[in-house]
């Protein structure tokens, strides 16, 4: 299993970013693969999840409405579109294989992606 992430950045409040993961070694017609963030100082935080079985998806309260989680399976890809980014959104940010979108664990995650927010 590997997991790439990409797409992060530096981006002024209320600005966009589209986080991508490249996927290789998963059966993306099964499990679930998550975003979760880890701000400097504080515990990991799930942000959102796509289960891979029939495509229901799953948001944290503090980035509903804003943020969207997708998959290209032709191309492997899970995709995090970040909009109206706020200061707080400031985080590494990882993609990960779990069981479902209930789980408390993964299996497996990427290096991460810094998202960096100037307000």
């Amino acid at each position: 299993v590997q997991l790439v992430e990409s797409g992060g950045g530096l981006v002024q409040a209320g600005g966009s970013l589209r986080l991508s993961c490249a996927t290789s070694g998963i059966s993306l017609y099964d499990f679930a693969l998550s975003w979760f963030r880890q701000a400097p100082g504080k515990e990991p935080e799930g942000v959102s999840c796509i289960m891979l079985t029939d495509a229901t998806t799953a948001y944290a309260p503090s980035v509903k409405g804003r943020f969207t989680i997708s998959i290209d399976k032709a191309k492997k890809t899970l995709f995090l579109q970040m909009n109206s980014l706020k200061p707080e959104d400031t985080a590494t940010y990882y993609c990960a294989l779990g069981p479902n979108c209930t789980a408390a664990t993964f299996y497996s995650w990427g290096p991460g992606a810094q998202v960096t927010v100037s307000s």
